[in-house]
């Protein structure tokens, strides 16, 4: 019969435990990367959404705050209305004062006139068919248009919007504005590393800041460019403006407000996971190291586990082949070491069994040979005997079959600002001045009309009435050229002062108003002057008419009735004019004083082997009793005696395979 190969209680163990520790391991590993990955890849999204929210927020800050530098230059020139010569002025301001826009600000009409600063290099072969000037009129407000290509080939935004300055042509008001603000917050304003982004005009697809300046004015998704633009042209054609992974890349869509731009920035998530990789790969190493380890520490204490278990296999093993020499050092007090107890109780128990055999059998032969003239009885003794002795065999085959029994149940058992005012007062009272002087020389025509035995009198003092007059008048005459003077000042300064408010933007909003409000008084003060001015040089003519009229009368005082009553009638128009000079310099006066005012988250077997034992010995007492049935008729078997000395020798002979 061919020996069934044997495995040991350890292989089995190393061949559940290390393949189990194996999987568990690999499972950790993997699911630690899944998870790490996944929490990579949505911070990643996150910042990357709010790197491009963040220059999104800085190109609409860069566009605002330029528009509204644009918008108050257009209210200074809506409020001041100026004619074509000082708007030329005010847009000279502007040219060169901000590198965002260094040609400055431009005008243009429906006839096709374009004005434009004095240094301004910008031509328009067509005006009125211009993009900027073609969006202008469709708004009130400046706002920002289409990206195009200038004259000089430049790409360049316009913001533009109709001009309201009182002209009767329909003007549309625009500056240019370069994108290079623009591509260095698209291309350096990025808050994560490695990450790329590039803005497109949504309505034209066209590419207007990239890193890759040959990619700039090309349309997003042309014949040539790579498949990850290919793919967000698609996705952008769609409107689809949620986080997508395009071509291996996680990409984002910003809208920029006010304008129709999108702001896309994308990174390649091999970049994103590669401190991921790189941290898998010593995960991996330390994982083959901790595995390697484990298997050696389960192999070391399943050795020592399992070494009893093997000492008592082979203690079983060589009882069962007759050897109860063997021995077994009992350690500990598991149910190993009781396993072990029992079967050194049962080793002791054995050997004293068949030392007793042993003895039996010499005795036996002893009995034999001293018994030979025995031979009735001795054969009837030799025939139990020989029955006893077979029990006796059949015995001891059950205890070595309990033995191999214990050997296989133990096998089983090993498991995270006021001059003018003080001017205007002087030339108020020279004014009042004047008042009751030509109330003085009216009256004295009435008189001189009155009483005519007082002409002469009347006449010499209308004289020097008139003649006061004339000296007043060119004293107001003065007094209104220098206050002139100082309402062409006030508006020049006016007008510098709209041009600094313009320049200094939101700022100089409030100033501007106040800057404008002293333009208007100053305008109407040098109209006021310049009416002021042909009364005095009426009142001058009527004078010397007067001075010409009394010299007449004192020459021909009887005929000069009918003069003096036209003197009179000369004064009452004399003082009506001053009246209305008074007037018009008491207006002067509250402008200039409004002026003034504006600027301030084992039993059984144990059992077996006793019941066992009771056998042999309860055989042993029969043979024992047999013995003395023997002994006390040796006399009859003599003849039998032969017999058993040959089964004395076949007993020896059985006892002596087991070695004790």
């Amino acid at each position: 019969m061919k020996k069934q190969k044997t495995v040991s209680i350890k292989a089995k163990l190393l061949g559940v435990i290390i393949p189990v520790v194996i999987a568990i391991v690999v499972v950790l590993v993997v699911a630690a990367y899944q998870i790490s990955a996944g929490t990579i890849k949505k911070y990643s999204q996150n910042l990357l959404q709010s790197s491009v929210e963040n220059q999104a927020s800085q190109i609409e800050a860069w566009l605002n705050e330029n528009l509204a530098s644009f918008q108050m230059a257009k209210k200074i020139i809506e409020d001041l209305k100026p004619s074509d010569e000082e708007l030329k002025t005010i847009l000279d301001g502007y040219y060169g004062y901000n590198s965002n826009y260094p040609e400055g600000l431009y005008v243009a009409d429906s006839t096709g006139q374009l004005i434009t600063a004095s240094e301004s290099t910008k031509k328009e072969s067509d005006v009125t068919n211009s993009t900027w000037y073609k969006e202008g009129l469709t708004r009130v407000n400046m706002a920002v248009g289409s990206a195009y290509q200038n004259a000089d080939g430049v790409n360049v935004i316009s913001a533009s919007g109709i001009l309201n300055d009182g002209s009767d042509k329909v003007r549309v008001i625009s500056a240019d504005m370069t994108l290079d603000r623009i591509a260095i917050i698209v291309n350096s304003f990025i808050e994560m590393n490695d990450a790329e982004a590039f803005l497109v005009d949504k309505t034209s697809g066209v590419i207007l800041a990239n890193r890759d300046s040959s990619l700039i004015s090309q349309t997003l998704g042309a014949e040539g460019q790579s498949h990850f633009y290919q793919l967000t042209a698609e996705k952008a054609a769609e409107k689809d403006y949620n986080f997508a992974t395009l071509d291996g890349n996680m990409t984002v869509f910003q809208e920029v407000d006010g304008t129709n731009w999108l702001l896309i920035s994308y990174i390649p998530t091999s970049i994103v996971l590669s401190d991921l990789t790189q941290l898998r790969n010593i995960m991996i190493v330390i994982s083959v190291i901790c595995i390697a380890l484990l298997c050696v520490l389960i192999e070391r204490v399943t050795h020592v586990v399992i070494k009893p278990v093997k000492e008592m296999t082979r203690v079983i093993t060589a009882m069962t082949s007759g050897d109860f020499t063997v021995s077994i050092k009992t350690k500990g007090n598991d149910e190993i070491a009781v396993m072990s107890q029992s079967v050194e109780k049962f080793i002791a128990s054995m050997k004293q069994m068949i030392s007793e055999m042993g003895n039996v059998s010499g005795k036996l032969k002893n009995q034999a040979d001293s018994s030979k003239g025995v031979s009735g009885e001795m054969s009837s003794a030799a025939g139990i005997q020989s029955q006893s002795m077979s029990e006796l065999n059949a015995t001891v085959d059950q205890l070595s079959v309990s033995v191999n029994e214990i050997a296989q149940n133990a096998t089983q058992l090993a498991g995270v600002a006021a001059d003018t005012k003080s001017d205007s007062d002087i030339v108020e009272s020279r004014m009042q001045e004047t008042v009751a002087v030509s109330e003085k020389g009216r009256k004295d025509m009435e008189r001189v009309g009155e009483a005519l035995s007082d002409i002469e009198v009347s006449i010499h003092n209308l004289e020097e009435a008139v003649n006061k007059v004339g000296t007043a008048s060119g004293e107001i005459v003065q007094i209104i050229q220098l206050i002139g003077d100082i309402a062409d000042e006030t508006n020049l300064l006016s007008l510098n002062a709209s041009i600094e408010a313009a320049r200094a933007g939101e700022a100089g909003r409030g100033f501007a108003v106040v800057a404008a409000e002293i333009g208007t008084l100053a305008k109407n003060s040098a109209d006021s002057v310049a009416h002021i001015t042909e009364l005095i040089t009426e009142i001058n003519n009527l004078v010397e008419d007067a001075v010409r009229q009394a010299g007449n009368s004192a020459q021909d005082i009887s005929g000069s009735a009918e003069l003096i009553h036209t003197a009179v009638d000369t004064f009452d128009t004399i003082f009506k004019n001053i009246q209305e000079t008074s007037t018009l310099i008491g207006n002067v006066v509250d402008k200039i004083n409004q002026v003034d005012q504006v600027a301030t988250n084992v039993a059984a077997i144990s059992e077996e082997q006793a019941a066992s034992s009771d056998e042999i010995l309860a055989t042993s007492e029969s043979m024992l009793q047999q013995a003395k049935n023997i002994s006390k008729n040796s006399d009859q078997v003599e003849q039998e005696a032969d017999n058993l000395a040959v089964s004395a020798d076949q007993l020896a002979e059985q006892v002596k395979q087991f070695r004790i």
